[in-house]
């Protein structure tokens, strides 16, 4: 299996591609970056994480950087912590959604953001050159731990929602963090909450029980739990907890896409301003920033190119349609812990049940496929698609995506994984479908 590094990070099947040297290059691409200083360093629940944490360790030390371990933290904690601890970058060991045999390493700057795509690049151009800093033994960094982070977080997010208001409510959760990174920050931010949590999987252990991807095929015996437990909402993580599925009360999958459109509900509530989504989002969260007449942002797929947007237009609220909300107050990563808050104020806010809000959204249908098939067919293909719906709207930020007023498709290369991501929304769940065979079908006859 061939490895993926991008200007993100890097990500690879254990022992087919990852192995303890990539580990130990990237770490000193990154030292050497940033000419040491302090690195917060973390990793999710898989078992290889301990492993590669050995060979960051070595790498980012022998560059002369002071090295702060997290243990197993959640991706969104990790840029919290380096901001809090004035760290000059940071490492969340993780393959984030893959399955269990993969791993990988994400890179953080001193903002505690994913690194943007130009410094990205300035790592990877130094892994790739394989010229990195080396001090002298007297220079060499030196390791701390730090076990105050998920306090920092989940009194963050405590603060920024009304917890008497949530209280009150006595809400019943259901929360499934399949053995990943979340489950005790999870579980301490819901008590925080005085909510009653049925917590699956909450041993951080790296054992899936489920695949991990939090998707409606993955969580067929999750799903019927929640009405089994009298639960009000149901929420599911992913192996490093930035995504969030949510459920409602009747065991039917919500979703990950209209968690940030209910986050967005909320949050608009609370103050009107920007909202960021990517070119692959839902068109729910846009037509609810339209009922608040305030604007809604696209950007490239991608958790850097969103937060780069939110910056510029001074966002209340950003993220992606894969369960990823983004909330400036508490960092710039994708932080199922505040979309949890945020829809646990909703429902306290409105006195209603989830089901009951979810009904009141504008109604679509998103239908996402991926093909293996060769990048270099993608010019190709989005020449002919272009050419094949010409009354569409062409826009060519990302891939491409045509839109038409109720429906629109978007196919793209995706960044952590080896396939080409196809993707509709419209009024209809078979036009949805249709565009995506459609694509599909183009895509097979080409190879």
């Amino acid at each position: 299996m061939e490895l993926i590094v991008s200007v993100s990070g890097v990500r690879g099947i254990v022992g087919a591609g990852l192995s303890p040297g990539v580990a130990l290059a990237f770490a000193q691409a990154l030292g050497t970056y940033l000419q040491g200083g302090r690195i917060v360093l973390s990793r999710d629940s898989r078992p290889s994480g301990q492993m590669l944490r050995h060979a960051v360790l070595a790498g980012l030390t022998s560059c002369g950087c002071d090295v702060v371990d997290l243990g197993i933290t959640p991706t969104p904690t990790v840029g919290l912590a380096i901001r809090k601890l004035g760290a000059a970058g940071g490492i969340q060991i993780t393959a984030s959604h893959n399955p269990a045999p993969w791993n990988g390493m994400k890179l953080f700057g001193a903002d505690g953001a994913v690194l943007s795509a130009t410094k990205g690049l300035e790592v990877k151009h130094i892994f790739d050159g394989n010229s990195f800093t080396a001090v002298a033994h007297e220079n060499l960094g030196a390791l701390s731990e730090s076990v105050e982070a998920l306090t920092w977080h989940r009194e963050r997010v405590v603060e920024l929602v009304d917890g008497a208001r949530i209280a009150a409510r006595r809400f019943r959760v259901l929360l499934d963090t399949n053995g990943g990174a979340g489950g005790p920050l999870g579980a301490a931010l819901l008590d925080s909450l005085s909510a009653q949590a049925i917590v699956q999987g909450g041993n951080p252990n790296g054992e899936f029980a489920h695949p991990p991807e939090p998707l409606a095929e993955n969580l067929q015996s999750i799903l019927p739990l929640v009405p089994q437990h009298r639960a009000d909402v149901g929420f599911v993580l992913d192996p490093d907890a930035d995504r969030l599925a949510v459920i409602d009360e009747q065991g039917r999958y919500i979703g990950e896409e209209l968690t940030l459109a209910l986050a967005t509900l909320c949050r608009l509530k609370q103050q009107r301003g920007p909202v960021v989504i990517n070119m692959s989002s839902s068109r729910v969260t846009e037509d609810i920033a339209k009922r608040f007449d305030v604007p809604c942002h696209r950007t490239a797929v991608g958790e850097a190119n969103v937060v780069e947007m939110m910056r510029s237009v001074n966002a209340v609220l950003g993220g992606e349609g894969n369960g990823g909300v983004i909330d400036p107050r508490v960092g710039w990563v994708r932080d199922p812990f505040i979309g949890m808050a945020l829809i646990l104020q909703l429902l306290a806010d409105t006195g209603k049940k989830l089901s009951e809000v979810v009904a009141e959204l504008p109604g679509y249908t998103i239908v996402k496929d991926k093909y293996t098939v060769p990048r270099d067919l993608l010019p190709r293909l989005n020449a002919t698609l272009a050419a094949r719906w010409a009354d569409a709207a062409p826009n060519r930020v990302d891939g491409l995506r045509l839109d038409w007023p109720d429906r629109w498709v978007h196919v793209r290369p995706s960044n952590t994984e080896p396939i080409v991501r196809v993707i509709a929304e419209a009024p209809e769940a078979t036009d949805a479908e249709a565009l995506c065979k459609e694509v599909g079908k183009m895509l097979q006859g080409m190879k």
